[in-house]
Formats: structure tokens, C-alpha cells, sequence
């Protein structure tokens, strides 16, 4: 009976040692919820534990150190895992690690800061980000122009803007908005708050928060932006210091042939675009496709570029998931004309029959920046009062990774890409 107990209890000892490692895989076929595998590897990050990001693969999935807390965190969430032996682990390490193989291991360090430059009181379920960050339990704080403009963003690692519109126009919504409620109030808000920060017009104000947001990236942060927040923020770098409002949002007249005044030298993506004049039209310039596009609903997907795991492992990280095609959606910026993006720019996904881009990303200063088209990778085209996207119905959202794989993008040991 003793000997069978010992040998009992040497088995249990031995399982428990050998299962060393938790695997999260995210491919298609083995991953049940995508979006809270995120949460939970972010969640192991802040418990000072380091995660192994194993880039293509199975779709880009995590290895975490075992333990009974992150098992029942996984089960909890919803997220499917499996339990590896120490073997196993290290023969998945040393295929990925394996020359002919585009794959790498990445380690993740630390759980990064997060903050979402977004108005006072904006509900979550107006903002994909912060819809998938609420959803996949990823903690983050909201910030305005009053924190940027007192250089809070010091404070964290990693920045979204919200769909916000830096030229102080508004969004566009003039011809179609003007004369309801909530515009009307908005733009008193928006007027107010620039007064109470010491600024005649809110086109200034703004300028000033985009202003302060380029030193961020440069300094060394991460700024992650979709929606009109790509365009309007490098249209405002561009006008600084010229006047392109025209006087119903500003009060006065815009500056005389300021198309030839802007200056694409201090712009981050975009070059030799040209501005939209009117005001009743909603759009702020030639980078955005959203009214040259001619495709149906039902063909409209982009293709994500596929790198080189070992030799460029940021983009890569930035493009892991589950499939290469991923459902277009469509926003007041949906997406950019690849002639007006800058050479230096990494295109990460793009619709080459539209000869378009989706989703790019580039180098600024010691800091990176990434620009996602449209506004909900799951509500194909938004509009103002359009019910919020339920995300438990797209727990395995390839749309919504592409996000999250910028959240966890800082938290990487960085490795000086070869190309």
C-alpha cells in the first residue's frame, strides 16, 4: 500500500513539475476568445511575471509561466490554454527559434500605462478602443486637453486618440449638424474649455494638445490613432501657425492660400495632401478614401502584410492574428491614399484593389505611432446614434486584435529592427 501510494504521489510531484508552462494559443481553430487572451497576459504583466510572445505562432500565441491563479484567471475569462510540460515548451521554443522558420519568441516585460486622450464623460461604447479595453478587462485612464497641455502624459506608456479632430472644425459635422442639440453644445463645451485654457479660438487649442502629443511620441511614447484622430492630427501639425477654419467655426476667415502654406515636413504619415475648403462637406482632406471607394459590402476586406518575425519583429507584433483578411468597416476617415503617405511609413494592412491603406505605422523620434482607418472593426458603417457594438458577440474579432496587439506592443523588449 505504501509503495503505492509513493509511487502515487511520484507521479502527481512529477506531472506538477513538468507542467511549467501555460500555452494561450490564438489561432482560429484552438482559441474560443481572442480579445480576453489579451486581458489575461496583460493581467500576468502586471503581476511582474514575464509573458513569451511567440510571433506566427499559431496565431501569434502566449506563453506564460504556470500557476493555479493564472489557470483559473484563463477559465474565469473564458480564454482557452493548455498546460505544457517543460519539454514541450522548450520544443516550441526552439521551433520557433529555428532559422527556417518565420516565427520569434518576444518577451513582454511590463504591463504598460495606458491612457485614452477622450472628452469628459464620453460613454466607452463610442470608442473601439476603449470598448475592447473594457471588454478584455485592460485597465486605462482617460485624459483631455487640460492633462496633455499640463504634461501629463509623462505618466504613461502608451497613448489612443479617441476620434477626436484637431483643425478646431468640429469633426465636419456642420452641414449635416449644425442646428442640432448636441452639436450646438458641444462646440459651446469645446469653446469654453479653450477659453478656460487660455486660447482665443479652439482651433489653437487644439494645435497646442497636437503640438504637445508630437513631443510625447518623440520623447519615446506609443500613440495609437483611428478614425478622424489619424488625419485631422497630422493636418494640424501641418497648419501650424496658419489659419484654415473658416469663420462659422472660428469666427473669422481662414488664411488666404493656405493650401500652399501648410508644411508636410512636421507631419508625421501623410505628404502633399490637399485640404477640403467647405465646410458643409464631411471630410477634412484628399488622405482619407471613404467617398472614393467602390466596393460592396460584401468584398470589402484588407490584407495585412506579412514580415519577417526575426528581422522585423515590430511589425510583425503589430499584425499578429488569426487570419491575413480582415473585414473593412468604414469611419469619417476609413482609410488612406497610399500616394500621400510617406515613404518612411510602414503599410501593415492595406486593400490593393483600391490601392489603399488600412492600418500603418512608423518612427518618431524615440517614439512609434500606428494609424488604424474607421471607426468600429464590428459596425461596418457608424453612424451618430447608432447602437453600441456588443463585443461578446466577437469575442475572436480579428478587427479588435489588431488594436490590442498596440497595447501590448510597449510592454516588448525591444530588438533594433534590421530592415
Amino acid at each position: 500500500m505504501r509503495i503505492r501510494l509513493f509511487s502515487l504521489f511520484f507521479i502527481l510531484f512529477s506531472f506538477q513539475v513538468s507542467a511549467s508552462s501555460i500555452l494561450i494559443p490564438m489561432d482560429a481553430e484552438s482559441q474560443k476568445n481572442h480579445l480576453k487572451a489579451y486581458g489575461v497576459t496583460y493581467w500576468v504583466l502586471t503581476k511582474q511575471q514575464k509573458v513569451q510572445w511567440l510571433l506566427n505562432y499559431r496565431g501569434g500565441s502566449f506563453l506564460l509561466p504556470d500557476g493555479d491563479n493564472i489557470r483559473k484567471e484563463c477559465q474565469i475569462r473564458g480564454v482557452s490554454f493548455e498546460i505544457l510540460s517543460d519539454a514541450q515548451a522548450q520544443s516550441i521554443l526552439d521551433d520557433v527559434g529555428s532559422p527556417s522558420q518565420n516565427q520569434e519568441a518576444v518577451i513582454l516585460e511590463k504591463a504598460p500605462k495606458i491612457a485614452v486622450y477622450s472628452p469628459k464623460g464620453n460613454p466607452p461604447w463610442d470608442d473601439a478602443v476603449t470598448m475592447v479595453l473594457t471588454y478584455a478587462e485592460i485597465p486605462y485612464e482617460t485624459v483631455y486637453d487640460e492633462e496633455v497641455l499640463d504634461d501629463k502624459l509623462v505618466l504613461f506608456d502608451w497613448l489612443h486618440l479617441h476620434h477626436e479632430d484637431f483643425t478646431g472644425q468640429f469633426g465636419k459635422f456642420y452641414g449635416a449638424y449644425r442646428a442640432t442639440p448636441w452639436y450646438i453644445e458641444q462646440k459651446q463645451e469645446a469653446e469654453a474649455l479653450a477659453a478656460k485654457l487660455g486660447f482665443d479660438k479652439v482651433s489653437e487649442s487644439k494645435r497646442a494638445v497636437a503640438l504637445k502629443i508630437r513631443n510625447y511620441v518623440i520623447g519615446g511614447g506609443f500613440m495609437f490613432a483611428m478614425c478622424s484622430a489619424t488625419d485631422s492630427f497630422d493636418i494640424a501639425l501641418a497648419a501650424d501657425g496658419v489659419d484654415i477654419c473658416e469663420p462659422m467655426f472660428d469666427g473669422d476667415p481662414s488664411d488666404a492660400n493656405y493650401q500652399s502654406r501648410l508644411d508636410y515636413k512636421k507631419t508625421f504619415a501623410f505628404t502633399d495632401f490637399v485640404l477640403e475648403r467647405s465646410p458643409n462637406r464631411y471630410e477634412f482632406s484628399s488622405i482619407d478614401m471613404t467617398d472614393k471607394r467602390r466596393m460592396p459590402r460584401e468584398t470589402d476586406y484588407f490584407t495585412l502584410m506579412d514580415f519577417s518575425a526575426k528581422w522585423d519583429p515590430v511589425p510583425t507584433m503589430l499584425c499578429q492574428n488569426h487570419t491575413a483578411l480582415v473585414k473593412g468597416f468604414m469611419g469619417q476617415t476609413t482609410s488612406f491614399a497610399r500616394d500621400e503617405i510617406k515613404p518612411t511609413v510602414m503599410v501593415l494592412g492595406e486593400n490593393k484593389i483600391n490601392n489603399e491603406a488600412r492600418y500603418i505605422h512608423g518612427i518618431k523620434g524615440k517614439g512609434f505611432f500606428t494609424f488604424y482607418g474607421g471607426h468600429d472593426p464590428e459596425d461596418y458603417q457608424h453612424r451618430v446614434g447608432d447602437p453600441k457594438t456588443e463585443l461578446e458577440l466577437h469575442p475572436t474579432s480579428p478587427g479588435y486584435r489588431l488594436i490590442l496587439n498596440n497595447v501590448l506592443f510597449p510592454a516588448a523588449r525591444k530588438k533594433k529592427q534590421k530592415t
